[in-house]
């Protein structure tokens, strides 16, 4: 892997691409979403929206998985940020990015302690639930979900950490072995048989 003087990995045009890819998809899939939330809101109010909440997240995780680069989230979760404030988002463009930067917190600390050498299952579904709660602390206080009252505030987090290392961290797992059996990753890290994946 190359490196800059600065000891991080230099980026080529297709991590580039790939970044722009999934943060593209995820944009158009979160406006789709929008009406999900709603009518998961109609049968079971905000438990029951905090069901999906990892498939918010898998995009950036799954371009970190494939790449294992150092500031692979910061690109992927800011591109992301930025063509959802361009496409429009029901939570309002200040949401995209105070999202996008919660998550490259946990996503750069986490791969950072680890060295980005250990890339398996459980440091996945680790990295999914541990994206969680710092939005959600913003999120209670953009969009007022502090009025719920403790018993349901309590329970929509444990139900998003849950659904964070289930359709994040353990999507993107899955995700990403599939497309690699395929040969289509094979000019990326994840391919390389001395890489940490099991």
């Amino acid at each position: 892997m190359k490196k800059t003087k600065a000891g991080i990995s230099r980026f080529t045009t297709m991590d580039i691409v790939l970044m722009a890819m999934l943060a593209t998809a995820n944009a158009v899939m979160t406006m789709y979403l929008s009406s999900v939330n709603q009518a998961l809101n109609s049968l079971g109010g905000p438990i029951a929206t905090s069901t999906i909440t990892g498939i918010y997240m898998v995009y950036g995780l799954l371009a970190y998985y494939i790449i294992r680069k150092p500031g692979t989230g910061l690109i992927t979760y800011g591109i992301g940020a930025v063509v959802q404030s361009f496409m429009g988002s029901a939570y309002g463009i200040a949401s995209c990015f105070a999202a996008a930067a919660c998550y490259i917190v946990i996503v750069e600390g986490l791969f950072g302690l680890l060295r980005y050498r250990t890339w398996n299952r459980g440091v996945l579904l680790l990295a999914g639930g541990a994206m969680v709660p710092l939005w959600f602390f913003f999120a209670a206080h953009m969009f007022g979900y502090t009025k719920w009252g403790m018993p349901v505030l309590l329970s929509a987090l444990v139900v998003r950490i849950v659904s964070g290392i289930v359709l994040s961290g353990w999507l993107a797992k899955v995700i990403g072995d599939a497309l690699s059996r395929t040969g289509l990753l094979r000019s990326f890290a994840i391919s390389r048989k001395d890489a940490t994946s099991r």
